[in-house]
């Protein structure tokens, strides 16, 4: 039950500050407001579960947003206008989703792209500040103060809460993208704690992207992002055993994945790609569905998975890319070249997913005491308490010959 209100208040959350923000403005203090709102709704649900939550959580933010401005005795300038503010919140305004306006107005350009980020991962996304910090390698009270002041440089710049006009929006697509990649990849793949995935953070991603391919139907990469995210998402229940353990793809139950999500998914990129020069998403989403539609780890496509990812770095070159290259690469051809290609890629010596890689090949081309050594140093930087567990467990199967 615990675990239920908390995936409904971190869904509900964006949505009740965009209604906030529409209504009454006032980004960072409706941002408090809404907190405050969420921890009403903790201590009270249990006990009295509301008929309508999301109205429920508007209307106390909305009073609680009223009383914050009204006590603040800097802004006594705009105690006439607040003291207006009703206490009942229009119907038009509980009843509509901002969270893609909500989502434009966190990338506007007046910000820097990593302040872009990090609002909307914070916002709209519903990642803690921790979380926020993690993923771009900085303290908690860096990431803190810098969100702080991409809420006071927004609300300086009296931008209209609302979709921006189409040429803005087309500057802004690009981060608002990989805002939401980030997003799901997040939930999809936790970087710490003690599960796997986050499936609340994934569905609201894919359900953020959703809106903005309504929106933007003829977009190629937003279709490109939303194929991706469906064709991965599908196979989200076989990633893990009973017992929450890691299954690799290649030992997975192919029946768990979510068939209908990877119709849909397929069918996406499958209208997409003719269309024109794919971007980086759109590649990822044709990986995807080749690994999606084999029937078993052996019939992959691997040969064209290599080329899809050849393709991939001249559009989107990065370590990260490389690494999974280097994978297809030894599966199409032997883990040998795929060991020579890791050579070149020591910037990510700091993440568990080369040491597990290198480990893997290692073991594949029969170098065992290696291979052991590099689970071990794998686990030792995997975020997760079940990623850890798995490259322990891997590790523990290979003999230690100098025992």
């Amino acid at each position: 039950m615990a675990v239920a209100l908390e995936d409904l208040l971190r869904s509900l959350a964006p949505q009740v500050l965009g209604a906030l923000v529409r209504r009454y403005g006032h980004f960072d203090t409706a941002e408090d407001a809404v907190q405050e709102a969420l921890l009403a709704a903790a201590r009270q649900w249990p006990d009295d579960p509301p008929a309508d939550p999301r109205a429920w959580l508007i209307a106390v933010a909305a009073r609680r947003l009223t009383d914050l401005l009204r006590a603040d005795q800097a802004r006594r300038r705009r105690e006439e206008t607040v003291f207006r503010l009703a206490y009942e919140v229009p119907p038009e305004i509980a009843q509509t989703d901002d969270s893609l306006v909500l989502l434009f107005m966190c990338c506007h350009p007046a910000l820097a792209p990593d302040a872009q980020v990090a609002l909307t991962l914070r916002a709209v996304g519903g990642l803690s500040t921790a979380e926020v910090a993690r993923a771009f390698l900085v303290p908690e009270a860096t990431m803190t103060r810098r969100i702080t002041r991409a809420k006071q440089r927004i609300k300086a710049s009296g931008l209209p809460f609302a979709l921006p006009p189409p040429p803005d929006r087309q500057e802004r697509l690009a981060v608002v993208l990989h805002v939401l990649y980030l997003i799901f990849n997040e939930g999809y793949a936790a970087t710490r704690g003690e599960l796997l995935h986050r499936p609340d953070l994934a569905g609201e991603a894919i359900r953020l992207t959703r809106l903005a391919h309504r929106l933007l139907p003829d977009d190629l990469e937003t279709a490109g992002l939303l194929a991706l995210m469906l064709l991965t998402d599908a196979r989200r229940e076989a990633r893990t055993a009973p017992d929450g353990s890691l299954v690799p793809m290649a030992e997975q139950d192919r029946t768990r994945w979510n068939a209908a999500q990877i119709a849909e998914g397929v069918e996406l990129i499958t209208a997409t790609l003719p269309r024109g020069v794919p971007g980086m998403y759109q590649l990822q989403a044709a990986i995807a569905a080749l690994h999606d539609e084999a029937v078993s780890a052996s019939s992959t496509d691997w040969p064209q998975i290599v080329a899809l990812y050849e393709l991939l770095m001249t559009r989107a070159p990065g370590p990260m890319v490389a690494l999974n290259h280097a994978v297809a690469v030894a599966m199409a051809r032997g883990p040998l070249e795929g060991l020579a290609l890791l050579d070149d890629l020591t910037v990510l010596e700091p993440d568990h997913r080369l040491h597990a890689v290198r480990a893997h090949l290692l073991e594949m081309s029969g170098r065992p005491a290696a291979a052991r050594d590099s689970y071990l140093k794998a686990a030792t930087l995997a975020g997760t308490l079940p990623q850890r567990r798995y490259l322990n467990a891997r590790a523990a199967q290979i003999p230690d010959s100098r025992a």
